[in-house]
């Protein structure tokens, strides 16, 4: 669990966190930051939150530096995304390192676009407000005590059980109406928060339209949910789900 202690009593030192600078002079945040999370992708800062939002705090996802990073099969999430500027597109290809960090900047882009997109049509993610090259500024689920859980650790009754996998089921639904496969979803990058189911990390979030495993990866994610609520007796069929999801999504129905 992470410790925090008051902000007021500290002030914010660009030297020692320049990736979360620009959001502190652009008003967005003040005080001290507080290490939320640190993962074999990215870090996640507890910050607190200026005038300009109503959150009392919000959080910094920090992107790990690519050569740091352990991301499995990036082949698989970038296929169909489209690199507009020739030059760009060639170091890419090329893997120079001018393209490693074209792909770099690509997968911070692309997550901030998903989720701004898909918090404007009700899904239960984070709302992002802000990102640089770097990093994203979104919303803090948690509170002065401690971020909310990942739901892998979070122990239900059979009521809320069916009524969380529904509502997750829903919001897959959301995603594909919105040409957006999670691609990665697990109950390691939900939330529980406030009696409601969170998904966050979309950074290699596909579109279906332009990625063949796109159904392959859709059944991957609602079987991955299913199986951590079939202990508190959900009952589902995955492979059906998604087969009726993806007709549906293909006859443009939902």
């Amino acid at each position: 669990m992470a410790t925090y202690h008051n902000s007021d009593e500290d002030n914010f030192d660009p030297e020692e966190y320049p990736e979360l600078a620009s959001f502190y002079y652009d008003g967005w945040v003040r005080g001290y930051p507080y290490l939320v999370k640190s993962g074999k992708e990215a870090t996640v800062y507890r910050c607190e939150a200026t005038g300009r939002t109503d959150h009392q705090f919000l959080a910094v996802k920090v992107y790990r530096p690519r050569s740091e990073r352990n991301f499995k099969n990036d082949a698989i999430y970038q296929e169909g995304r489209v690199i507009v500027n020739a030059r760009d597109r060639r170091a890419v290809k090329g893997k120079s390192e001018w393209g490693r960090g074209v792909q770099f900047g690509q997968w911070i882009g692309h997550e901030f676009d998903v989720l701004q997109r898909l918090y404007a049509l009700g899904a239960d993610v984070p709302q992002a407000y802000s990102a640089t090259s770097e990093a994203i500024l979104m919303e803090y689920l948690g509170d002065e005590h401690s971020p909310a859980q990942q739901l892998k650790s979070v122990t239900l009754n059979s009521a809320e059980a069916v009524r969380i996998f529904d509502r997750l089921y829903q919001n897959i639904e959301i995603f594909l109406a919105s040409n957006v496969v999670h691609g990665d979803l697990s109950p390691y990058n939900i939330l529980f928060s406030n009696g409601c189911a969170v998904i966050i990390d979309l950074p290699q979030a596909i579109d279906p339209r332009q990625n063949r495993l796109a159904l392959e990866l859709l059944e991957r994610d609602i079987r991955n949910v299913y199986d951590f609520f079939a202990r508190y007796g959900v009952r589902a069929d995955p492979r059906r789900m998604a087969h009726s999801l993806w007709t549906r999504y293909q006859r443009g129905d939902l």
